[in-house]
């Protein structure tokens, strides 16, 4: 139960700070939106997404507790930008779409500098927070890895969609931004054929080897 409390509170706390990095990055170029309607807040409810914060995340880790296998991510609910209040709206809402597979990638990366100032405060034998603190290292860097690809996919609405937008020639990138109405359609597929388990795969073994790499260094000042 405690695990299943403590994978929950990450991915809650990983999804949280994804849609407040939009928000902030958003403010920083002139669209104030989200901070009006509260949303860069550190209240959860105020993010809540009943199927991509509540529902599937459940899903998901009742298939991983019962298997050992299997992928945890979620989403919640997207802060709003208005693009035309931004100084210079196509550019600059690339950077808002790219703050949240960031600010992931960097939430992972401060996971992973936990474990060896664990290793190195909880070094008793036999102690039960090592390997509690072990436990929040492995799935902050493996939760927020595969936040941060899964958004990246250049696959509309996610983040990476508005990034290839930006960057393909103008008749293309409107072309290729009509088919944002199949976009969920496109993902629910991708799931159901297995097909995204490449990119989660390859998110896997980066958070292994980065926890690899941190466990190396606790060990060295241990």
């Amino acid at each position: 139960m405690l695990k299943l409390f403590l994978i929950i509170a990450i991915l809650l706390f990983s999804v949280m700070i994804h849609e407040c990095a939009h928000g902030l990055v958003a403010l920083l170029f002139g669209d104030d939106t989200a901070k009006r309607e509260g949303r860069l807040s550190l209240n959860i409810i105020k993010h809540v997404d009943p199927f991509g914060t509540i529902i599937l995340p459940l899903i998901l880790i009742a298939f991983y507790m019962m298997t050992g296998s299997g992928i945890i991510f979620g989403w919640a609910k997207p802060v709003p930008v208005r693009v035309n209040n931004l100084r210079n709206p196509s550019r600059d809402y690339t950077f808002v779409s790219l703050a949240g597979p960031l600010s992931n990638i960097l939430l992972a990366f401060a996971f992973a500098l936990i474990l060896p100032f664990s290793m190195m405060i909880f070094k008793e034998p036999g102690g039960t927070l090592l390997p509690i603190a072990i436990f929040i290292c492995f799935f902050g860097v493996k939760i927020n890895i595969i936040l941060a690809m899964f958004n990246l996919l250049p696959i509309p609405p996610l983040d990476g969609s508005h990034v290839l937008a930006y960057l393909l020639p103008y008749p293309l990138s409107v072309k290729y931004q009509e088919i944002a109405r199949y976009g969920f359609l496109i993902i629910l597929i991708l799931i159901l054929t297995d097909a995204l388990k490449y990119p989660f795969l390859f998110a896997d073994y980066l958070s292994r080897a980065l926890l690899s790499w941190m466990n190396s260094v606790g060990h060295l000042f241990g």
